[in-house]
């Protein structure tokens, strides 16, 4: 046997695999063979530079090497690394304490080369399953992409034809100002003759209804004044005002003369013409009047002798005393038929206060008022609408829809997403929110805010949480074939996150990196 196999032959002893291209150590990667070639010395550097050792005591399951570096097959350094070539999936490196452990690391069993168990290689299978997973991602994401550069185009176009609305919006805006100045002073014309022939109209039914009143008031005033003038003397004087307890100021139960004088103006007694134009208006409105049994009287005050002389003088203040019987039940046949005078009379006072009809004349000319401030007012109310749609067109417009107005498609749209006890819902650059399953008031968890980066959204200023912050929510895009909420839920105390997959998110940068499947044997 010549020198180099049986050198092949020592290091196939250590561990130490032999490729075609590199010769590499059990437990070392590609990657790194290079670091674990000999080199001229048969001695081996310690890849943290901490030693050097000879070449044969690699893998020797002894640590000479502070970062376990030269012991990469076996599980005698705590911190090593094992690799695991796992070919026709993905290599991985597992710590090399697990080397020879009794438990399966690597699916190819490269870890477990002292036989304590029996691996299977399955290598193959999860590699196949693996890029049949890759392969279901990379449709997904191209079916999303092309979706993506569909709403990019949707979103020009429909960018285009709001600024065109704008523009048309705002040439009708302009030419309505102009109308709308013709049409106020045509309105301005039309209502000029209007006020005329109305304040006309309305004052002479003003002075007729003044008249009637006045007229009413004096029928009123003389039926007071007689019903009071007891004696018929032809004047009222205190003591017919006394027997009136509506006149009894201090309520207690008796008007007094100083009481019924004051309403008789401080004089002793009033002739009509004095009761109608000083005293009726004071006490119209609370005047109530008695009903007799029988003729009332005014009696004089009981006199006696004084002294010698016998000349009578009044023994106290003289005293009305009528025989009065107060307004009668609400049963008695009088009282139906007072009252039915009385809304007899209040009918036709209310017919009569009624303003008559406007001649011809006048409302041709309301008429025409009429249709000038209808013209103006249409065309007042369409003004303003428009400036609302400029408003919110422009909103639209000045709103950031990600790179390309890709996420404009989103805009109008709601998606929402249960969970065992709140319905989440996501309207995206507009609010964001949460409502009982069970039903009830929906919360406002943030309006609108801004971009964070190109895949997360902030919601702000949301529905004050009762001894803390304002709710707020963060919105986390991935890219998906359809528009969804997949996930809701809340990390810190009134701080919200949602997870919305939409093709919106699937450009370049979100396509699903493909994992390294070696395909060594």
């Amino acid at each position: 046997m010549d020198e180099y196999m049986y050198f092949v032959c020592f290091l196939l002893v250590l561990g130490v695999r032999v490729n075609a291209e590199i010769e590499r150590p059990r437990g070392v990667s590609i990657s790194m063979a290079s670091k674990y070639e000999p080199n001229d010395k048969q001695t081996f550097q310690c890849l943290d530079g901490s030693a050097q050792i000879p070449y044969e005591h690699l893998n020797d399951d002894y640590c000479d090497c502070a970062d376990g570096s030269d012991e990469p097959g076996t599980s005698a350094c705590t911190n090593g690394r094992f690799h695991c070539t796992n070919a026709g999936y993905t290599p991985k490196n597992i710590q090399s304490s697990r080397v020879n452990d009794g438990v399966c690391d690597c699916c190819d069993g490269s870890d477990e080369y002292e036989g304590k168990i029996e691996c299977v290689n399955n290598c193959k299978e999860l590699g196949k399953k693996l890029r049949e997973e890759q392969d279901e991602k990379r449709r997904l994401h191209e079916e999303g992409f092309k979706k993506r550069e569909g709403f990019i185009a949707e979103a020009s176009t429909l960018m285009e034809g709001k600024k065109l609305k704008i523009k048309e919006l705002e040439t009708e805006k302009a030419e309505i100002q102009e109308k709308l100045k013709e049409l106020e002073a045509r309105k301005t014309e039309a209502e000029g003759p209007e006020k005329e022939a109305k304040d006309k109209h309305e004052q002479a039914w003003k002075e007729q209804k003044d008249a009637r009143e006045k007229e009413r008031q004096a029928g009123k005033a003389r039926e007071a004044f007689d019903d009071l003038d007891l004696n018929k003397d032809g004047f009222v004087d205190v003591f017919e005002i006394i027997p009136h307890l509506e006149f009894d100021i201090d309520s207690n139960g008796i008007v007094s003369e100083e009481e019924a004088k004051e309403h008789l103006e401080d004089h002793e007694k009033v002739d009509y013409e004095e009761f109608s134009s000083k005293i009726w208006g004071n006490i119209h409105s609370i005047y109530k009047k008695l009903v007799p049994d029988e003729p009332q009287q005014v009696t004089p005050p009981p006199v006696e002798p004084q002294g010698d002389t016998g000349v009578p003088v009044p023994t106290e203040e003289p005293q009305a005393t009528p025989h009065l019987t107060p307004l009668p039940d609400e049963g008695d046949d009088f009282d139906d038929e007072d009252d039915e005078d009385d809304d007899d009379d209040e009918e036709e006072s209310a017919e009569e206060d009624k303003m008559p009809e406007y001649d011809e004349e006048t409302k041709a000319l309301i008429a025409a008022a009429d249709e000038a401030r209808k013209n103006y007012e249409e065309a007042d109310k369409r003004s303003r609408d428009i400036d609302g749609e400029i408003t919110t067109l422009t909103s639209y417009l000045n709103t950031d829809y990600g790179k390309d107005q890709a996420y404009a498609v989103l805009r109008d749209n709601c998606y929402e997403y249960t969970d065992r006890e709140y319905t989440y819902k996501l309207c995206p650059f507009s609010t964001a929110s949460q409502r009982p399953k069970s039903g009830g008031h929906e919360t406002n968890l943030g309006r609108w805010g801004r971009w964070e980066n190109d895949k997360t959204q902030v919601y702000d200023h949301g529905q004050n949480c009762w001894n803390g912050p304002d709710r707020s929510v963060k919105i986390h895009i991935t890219c998906g074939p359809d528009h969804q909420l997949t996930n809701a839920y809340e990390p810190s105390r009134c701080e919200y996150a949602f997870d919305f997959i939409t093709p919106c998110a699937c450009d370049q940068h979100s396509q699903p990196q493909v994992k390294n499947l070696h395909e060594e044997l």
